[in-house]
């Protein structure tokens, strides 16, 4: 039974962490008020007018709300600055918030990182291993919830849902997701860590090897369980979290992409035909 200062302890903690979240939520609606009165001006602007904006399409390795899949490119306007609307730290300490319905039942991660450690993870396929460094030091809140994620076997027995190949633009496999469908995460979300910083073109290079977090929900800082893979140079939004760099295993990858895409998201865009199982994530920390 905890003692009465082991209990305080405990409520001084909860307390700590509720004000985290209210932090990062106002953060939240803090970039919604600007977005919306940024458009209002824009909207203003139109009806003089006096200016012609035009959207163009990026490529979006992420999720959605779309019957169709949840993973698929859509038309979204010109790439915002990489600056993260939700915190992933605050003051030492990793912001999860609590967000949709746990594909697998699984416990918050660690609010503190361990950001002195390496980590390694060997992710055991049935096609073979694809062992991956990751970058604690650069994206510790990513790493934290991606090696707890594991240790809690959430990645065991699920399938890379998407691979994209030169028709799309971009060439990434999809993984993380138990329900196979691109839907689902692991019931919290957290913000963006080591965003690259935009070419003149507005895009990112992301290189072969690369280990990043797809937008769950289709919106910024809305990362969850979801990676992707990148197999050849791909120009992409500035969006996405790097938090790894493929060691061996790339040909698999490579190998996957070769046979191709049932395109059920675009041409080039879809589930990949030879199946990528993922049986294990074993993390090794020294």
């Amino acid at each position: 039974m905890a003692t009465k200062k082991q209990r305080q302890r405990q409520l001084a903690r909860a307390r700590y962490h509720r004000r985290l979240e209210r932090l990062a939520r106002q953060h939240q609606r803090n970039r919604r008020w600007t977005t919306s009165a940024i458009a209002a001006v824009v909207v203003i602007a139109i009806a003089t007018g006096g200016f012609l904006l035009a959207s163009s399409l990026s490529k979006t390795p992420k999720s959605s709300a779309s019957a169709k899949s949840t993973a698929s490119a859509t038309a979204t306007p010109t790439p915002t600055p990489t600056s993260s609307a939700i915190p992933a730290m605050v003051d030492g300490e990793c912001v999860y918030i609590k967000a949709g319905t746990a594909a697998r039942k699984v416990s918050l991660p660690p609010a503190t990182p361990d950001t002195t450690a390496t980590y390694v993870a060997k992710i055991k396929t049935n096609l073979g291993n694809i062992v991956i460094d990751l970058q604690g030091k650069n994206a510790p809140c990513t790493v934290n919830s991606f090696v707890s994620l594991a240790d809690q076997k959430y990645f065991n027995n699920t399938h890379c849902d998407r691979i994209t190949t030169s028709d799309a633009g971009y060439f990434i496999l999809q993984c993380g997701d138990p329900t196979g469908t691109g839907k689902g995460g692991p019931g919290y979300e957290f913000g963006n860590e080591n965003l690259p910083k935009a070419g003149k073109s507005g895009e990112f290079t992301y290189t072969p090897g690369t280990v990043a977090m797809a937008n769950e929900s289709g919106k910024a800082d809305s990362n969850g369980s979801q990676f992707f893979l990148v197999y050849k140079n791909s120009p992409l939004p500035p969006d996405y979290t790097r938090f790894g760099t493929i060691v061996s295993g790339l040909n698999i990858i490579q190998k996957v992409a070769k046979a191709g895409t049932d395109n059920s998201d675009g041409p080039g865009d879809g589930h990949p035909k030879e199946k990528v199982q993922i049986e294990s994530v074993t993390i090794t920390k020294t």
